[in-house]
């Protein structure tokens, strides 16, 4: 099974540098959409429904620091070995992905995710964005949301 870490290495060779921000988003476009169009996950790390959209803690830790990330950056971070290539039906699916989020600008994205029911439904219904706590987005209500589009 692929990590999220190696989804988005795979992003950054195919895009170039990002913002943490863009690339977090992408990821759970890919997450999402892969999960709609296959029925299974294309990585296991939980996303989390936090203030400026969906986050991937086990990512975040490694790029908190950073405003932008450039291609390789996280094979420097976990050692090149460790970085899993993706099938080609992976990438065809993140291709498509970046093909049509991929020339949004992070905060469009993010703002677009809180119109959707995965963070919406994550989210403490009174309190939305201004909301402290961060709840897990499932596989579940990503599934069910992007499969009926």
């Amino acid at each position: 099974m692929m990590r999220a870490v190696d989804v988005a290495d795979y992003i950054l060779g195919e895009m170039g540098d990002l913002t943490a921000m863009k690339l977090e988003k992408l990821l759970y476009y890919s997450q999402a959409w892969h999960l709609a169009w296959t029925e299974h996950p294309l990585f296991n790390d939980k996303i989390e429904a936090w203030r400026n959209g969906p986050v991937v803690p086990s990512l975040y830790f490694l790029h908190k620091e950073c405003f932008k990330l450039k291609p390789g950056f996280f094979a420097e971070k976990i050692k090149p070995d460790l970085i899993q290539i993706l099938s080609d039906d992976q990438k065809d699916i993140v291709k498509r992905v970046l093909e049509f989020y991929g020339s949004k600008d992070p905060h469009w994205l993010s703002q677009l995710t809180h119109m959707e029911d995965p963070w919406k439904n994550a989210r403490p219904a009174l309190l939305g964005e201004l909301a402290q706590p961060n709840e897990e987005i499932t596989h579940h209500s990503m599934f069910n949301y992007y499969s009926s589009l």
